[in-house]
């Protein structure tokens, strides 16, 4: 305790002298910098390379801190923080401007800003000490795998310029749920580990999704992170099947190896390499990103996935991932 202590002191003093430090969370390790600090923001979207349309999501120790960032902490906003924040639950409502406002990077330019309050003790301990909102994308190189453990982070970055705090494997494992409270009614700009209907019982009104993932908001700006057409991608070409095409899937490429993500225990033959996935959604969302990165270690020509059932929030969230992984380069 007495390092992870100094340790998160140490982190709060660089975020403090500008300067990166990724961070775990319950969903993926976050790429943290003071929200309010455009230079240190700006050295985020250079370090991953991310594009300048993707906005970051601002994350705050709780309300009192995301009023800060936001022009007005609405009703709504407070419902639903109180039902799920420290949580995955991500809010879009329109930032605060002017002088105590936000460096217009934070959102891509776009009058709207994404905020949450991460449940994760480290993440929590570093919001309190540092004493302020910190942008946190996720600590990878724009558009692959997430990380959701501090080796996977080093892999991405492995140079001095990010400090890592090492808070052990995520244990949610996909990204946070996005919603907007910008509009008139509230929408669901990227799925995650909160469903439609959880926020709809707390509301006690309907919760649309956005019609077109992926669109470009104001100016050009993306409504939220998350949308890019390409997404939390291996390396390796990868290629989602469904059930009923195994095994045939193996030949449309006859004598390349192939890493096969499969949905439980399925008989592999060589040279093919075989990695069960958990039938559990909460599981399976849990390993994803491990188990992508480590099918693009085994150095296949390709990789393929099992499609998972989409009987649930979570494996629709999931199922989301899975698209934007295997889309078209």
């Amino acid at each position: 305790m007495k390092d992870a202590a100094h340790d998160i002191r140490h982190a709060a003093d660089l975020l403090r002298r500008g300067r990166l430090v990724a961070f775990p969370t319950e969903t993926v390790y976050g790429l943290g910098a003071d929200a309010f600090n455009e230079g240190a923001v700006r050295a985020v979207y250079e370090v991953k390379g991310r594009p300048p349309v993707n906005p970051l999501i601002v994350h705050a120790s709780g309300p009192e801190m995301a009023r800060r960032v936001v022009a007005e902490w609405t009703d709504r906003a407070d419902a639903l923080a109180r039902a799920f924040w420290p949580g995955p639950l991500t809010i879009v409502l329109p930032r605060r401007t002017g002088r105590n406002g936000l460096p217009p990077i934070v959102t891509a330019g776009g009058p709207n800003v994404a905020v949450r309050c991460p449940d994760h003790p480290v993440a929590l301990a570093l919001l309190f000490e540092f004493g302020g909102p910190l942008v946190g994308p996720s600590a990878n190189p724009s558009g692959t795998v997430s990380p959701t453990t501090p080796e996977h982070v080093r892999a991405g970055f492995p140079g001095p310029e990010v400090f890592v705090l090492d808070g052990g494997a995520c244990r949610g494992g996909i990204e946070s749920t996005v919603l907007s409270l910008a509009g008139d009614a509230p929408r669901i700009l990227r799925p995650g580990l909160v469903g439609a209907a959880e926020i709809e019982r707390v509301l006690g009104e309907r919760v649309e999704t956005a019609a077109v993932p992926g669109a470009a908001g104001h100016g050009g700006a993306m409504e939220s992170p998350g949308l890019l057409a390409r997404h939390y991608a291996p390396r390796t070409p990868a290629h989602l099947f469904d059930a009923a095409d195994w095994p045939r899937v193996l030949d449309d490429d006859r004598g390349s190896r192939a890493a096969v993500l499969t949905l439980g225990p399925r008989d592999v033959p060589a040279p093919h390499v075989a990695i069960p996935m958990p039938r559990r959604a909460e599981d399976y969302a849990a390993a994803l990103y491990a188990r992508l990165r480590e099918a693009d270690a085994l150095g296949a020509a390709r990789v393929l996935i099992e499609r998972p059932p989409t009987d649930s929030a979570l494996w629709e969230a999931i199922g989301d991932r899975l698209r934007r992984a295997t889309a078209e380069r």
